[in-house]
């Protein structure tokens, strides 16, 4: 259980922060990078949610989902894998997450028009922000792959991350195929 009684507590201000374990480490590092991308990722999808209209409750829900998954991962990251007893259980991301995204951008993906071209961030702006997301999501995953480079990463939480930027990609193809339609690239347009 989480409390949070003090929001500030002076330890950091020495450009450190504590992880799970307890031990600290550079505010820079790449671990505390990678989860910091991740909260990153979980507040563009706050921008997402406040952008969908009412008729698009199976998007939220999902996105819902995802932000609660998206603090899941964080503790992951947040909590290395030493191998060492830390008198309580890591939370860590699992493959059920992972197949569970795969779930819904396999059913929003369903009915949608095979691409012929790139699409370009726009739309409604719900679509737009998703965009946001995927990138958000893919310089997270990127943080993530060094961070595994070095130390011991939860390989789901690779995966996860991975799908994700997927799942944003096809959501905004939904939610666009149901109203403003894809903004397609079209090569040498402009020259």
């Amino acid at each position: 259980m989480v409390v949070l009684n003090k929001i500030y507590t002076r330890t950091g201000d020495d450009g450190t922060t504590a992880l799970g374990s307890g031990e600290r480490r550079p505010k820079h590092d790449v671990r505390i990078e990678a989860y910091g991308t991740v909260d990153e990722t979980n507040a563009t999808v706050g921008l997402v949610r406040l952008n969908l209209s009412d008729s698009d409750p199976r998007v939220d829900e999902l996105l819902a989902r995802i932000q609660n998954d998206l603090f899941d991962l964080g503790a992951d990251l947040a909590t290395p894998e030493t191998g060492k007893d830390l008198g309580y259980e890591p939370l860590r991301i699992t493959d059920a997450q992972v197949k569970a995204l795969e779930e819904a951008i396999d059913a929003l993906n369903a009915n949608l028009a095979p691409l012929r071209s790139f699409v370009l961030p726009g739309g409604s702006p719900a679509a737009a922000y998703l965009h946001l997301a995927r990138t958000v999501a893919r310089r997270a995953e990127r943080l993530m792959v060094n961070l595994a480079s070095a130390e011991a990463v939860n390989p789901a939480a690779i995966r996860y991350m991975n799908r994700l930027s997927d799942f944003f990609f096809v959501a905004s193809r939904y939610l666009n195929d149901r109203g403003a339609g894809d903004v397609l690239w079209v090569p040498g347009k402009n020259r």
